[in-house]
């Protein structure tokens, strides 16, 4: 029986769109003012997330996965996850990933990268861009050779406590003022559509990639909000988000005490709000806003108590 939560130190990333409010929203040290990205569960190779404490403390996280399979007992070869928290102070460039055959066939073995985001913060009036309104590659073509964004991309308002769902092939972007918590399958390839004509400090623009993102476009694309099950009983309210191939998502409210039962899989664990506890046997765990675990594979029973929120996820 593996009795103990794993927790994580995330890695940052700095980004031309990030800011500061990764520490002014989770108390975090951030390297600088523009620290876009927290990759908060993480074993790709572009920012492992190491194990903070206990009897794997200092372990990558990538390591313990193929060391210790017995926490896991999952059929992949790598760990299969990222979650990450974004702060987008200012617009992300327009983009679009590929799915797992195409990034398999053109980037080096790479997964494929369908995500999802649970916005924990917008400023009034932020908006994503989500979807594209292109009927055809001819048309989706010719839009993006002239420009034409006014009529190309899809926006839609945000605010806290929405979800998105983000499958291959979508065009996406962030716009200024938000945070989210992603989830999203353990890959770093992005395909640039549009950034704004910007420049880095060093007066070059970024790197567009036209030709790979309209072979992975999904054309027609248009998505409609989904309406989401709900579940309440003693000290918890369970919202399940989206639960497909690639990853199952969900909100967990505790407000008191929920008992809860083992799980058949590994679970990922974010504190988005408030704080509480963790109680497994005569073990108890202080969980605090941006504390970010796994519970290995047969976890439980345990109990959750306090005031907070979490976005959970697993296989």
């Amino acid at each position: 029986m593996n009795q103990q939560p794993i927790f994580l130190e995330p890695v940052f990333q700095e980004r031309i769109w990030g800011g500061s409010k990764l520490a002014e929203l989770f108390g975090y040290e951030i390297p600088n003012a523009k620290t876009g990205e927290c990759w908060a569960v993480s074993a790709h190779p572009n920012g492992q997330s190491v194990v903070k404490e206990g009897p794997y403390k200092g372990l990558p996280l990538g390591e313990l996965w193929t060391s210790h399979q017995e926490l896991f007992q999952s059929n992949s070869a790598v760990f299969p996850l990222l979650t990450k928290i974004l702060d987008a102070s200012d617009d992300l460039s327009v983009q679009v990933h590929p799915d797992d055959q195409y990034a398999g066939e053109h980037e080096n073995g790479e997964l494929g990268k369908t995500e999802c985001w649970y916005i924990v913060d917008a400023e009034p009036g932020a908006e994503i861009i989500y979807g594209h309104e292109a009927s055809s590659k001819e048309q989706l073509i010719k839009w993006i050779e002239e420009g034409n964004w006014g009529k190309f991309l899809t926006k839609v308002k945000v605010q806290a406590g929405d979800f998105f769902y983000v499958p291959s092939g979508t065009i996406h972007a962030l716009g200024k003022g938000i945070v989210v918590l992603e989830t999203q399958q353990s890959s770093d390839t992005t395909y640039r559509v549009y950034d704004y004509d910007r420049t880095d400090k060093d007066g070059n623009t970024r790197e567009l990639h036209l030709e790979k993102a309209i072979d992975v476009t999904t054309v027609p694309q248009s998505y409609k909000q989904e309406t989401y099950d709900i579940f309440a009983r003693e000290g918890i309210t369970i919202t399940s988000f989206v639960s497909n191939e690639f990853f199952t998502v969900q909100k967990w409210e505790i407000d008191g005490a929920a008992n809860l039962e083992a799980s058949t899989k590994y679970t990922i664990c974010s504190v988005i709000e408030g704080q509480g506890q963790l109680s497994i046997a005569d073990h108890q765990y202080s969980l605090n806003k941006g504390d970010h675990f796994i519970l290995p594979i047969s976890f439980g029973p345990y109990v959750l108590s306090g005031s907070m929120q979490l976005i959970i996820s697993s296989e």
